[in-house]
């Protein structure tokens, strides 16, 4: 059974998604999948119990639209300790159906037709889609292999009367850079005194390495007073698949965002909501979790020396960029259909990720993994 009439949808060229396809090979050639950006192994115990009970105790019906107070509460408590910013739970927490709900609930919130968002790509693939839906334009600013580096001078250049939003994600997917000091710094001096809002995806905040410090705009006032901050549950507890996450932004744009979100998801599952408010106290949860995947980027990347990949510098995220430049001259998303099937590992290719195909041959792996299922990759790898 068909529908007959024309069908004209909002995105008419938009097709699977690359993470849904590259998955669906790795399943099809029983290739080992590191593109995906999801963990391998279970969540703490602690937090599997504290669900259980939270079952067993009856939270089964609606919580309230902005979120279960008591973890809104512990939020708020988290983020002054971490990060100096005074936040009410009540006005200034919102919790979501993950990071990608919260992102497109921000930008339908506050974009109207003909507004202008600039986006740092390569960029998590939500955002530009996200934008054109409400009637945006995303501007991009392209970074490119081997640093991605920003520059903020050209930045400027690009602001215009139109431009309402600035999209920022710090530690990055895919690049794994991590913002400084000095990042944040020149940000500050591009919107100060404009009325442009931003959005900061920080759902990597607690993995970072080498001793460097998440930089939250929630550290900073005049960035705090105009941004959506967005964190993510799954990515800390390993348990993406329960899609919660959270907003923090200020009461005014608060006011804005719960009026999107009233209509396009209402409320979050609330026995996952329980559990997350008596497990956010076990501090060490979070402030442990750069340790243990620096373990997992240290050994991935050493079990890649004997490799013919060139590893990119990763300072965050659980993803490493790798280029292939000495291996072969095909485009990278030939390149990561070639490796899943003929040598069974799935990568990600990060021109998805850009508004135009970028003349760099790097392709993206997830190091959430198995210590044994990391071996196993890097040694087909590093036999090609």
């Amino acid at each position: 059974m068909q529908f007959e009439g024309n069908i004209s949808s909002k995105f008419p060229k938009l097709g699977t998604t690359i993470f849904t396809v590259m998955s669906a090979m790795a399943r099809e050639h029983d290739a080992i999948n590191l593109s995906q950006g999801f963990p391998e192994f279970q969540p703490d115990s602690r937090l599997l119990q504290a669900f259980e009970s939270a079952l067993r105790s009856g939270n089964h019906q609606y919580a309230p639209m902005a979120g279960w107070l008591p973890l809104r509460e512990a939020i708020a408590a988290k983020t002054e300790k971490l990060y100096g910013q005074n936040v009410d739970p009540e006005t200034e927490v919102t919790i979501t159906a993950g990071g990608t709900q919260a992102i497109f609930t921000a930008i339908a919130a506050v974009i109207h037709e003909g507004d202008e968002v600039i986006v740092f790509a390569p960029a998590y693939d939500c955002y530009a889609p996200a934008i054109e839906l409400v009637g945006g334009r995303p501007v991009f600013y392209n970074l490119s292999a081997p640093d991605f580096k920003i520059e903020w001078e050209k930045v400027k250049k690009l602001i215009s009367s139109k431009t309402k939003l600035i999209i920022i994600n710090s530690p990055h997917n895919p690049t794994a850079k991590v913002f400084t000091a000095s990042d944040l710094e020149a940000l500050e001096h591009i919107v100060k005194g404009t009325n442009i809002m931003l959005l900061s995806d920080e759902v990597y905040e607690h993995i970072t390495y080498d001793n460097k410090p998440h930089q939250s705009v929630l550290s900073r006032k005049l960035l705090a007073e105009r941004s959506f901050v967005v964190s993510s549950f799954g990515k800390t507890y390993h348990c993406t698949g329960w899609k919660v996450g959270y907003v923090i932004a200020p009461q005014n744009l608060m006011q804005e965002f719960r009026k999107v979100h009233q209509y396009n998801v209402f409320s979050v599952s609330t026995p996952a909501q329980v559990a997350f408010a008596e497990i956010i106290k076990e501090e060490d949860m979070y402030l442990s979790l750069s340790s243990f995947y620096e373990v997992k980027r240290n050994y991935f990347r050493d079990a890649l020396k004997a490799s013919r990949f060139g590893l990119l510098e990763c300072e965050g995220t659980y993803f490493q960029l790798a280029s292939y430049d000495q291996i072969s001259d095909a485009k990278d998303v030939e390149f990561a259909k070639w490796l899943t099937v003929d040598k069974r590992v799935a990568s990600i290719p990060i021109s998805v990720f850009y508004s135009h195909i970028p003349d760099s041959r790097v392709i993206r792996f997830c190091f959430a993994k198995e210590e044994e299922t990391l071996k196993r990759a890097a040694e087909w790898l590093s036999k090609i």
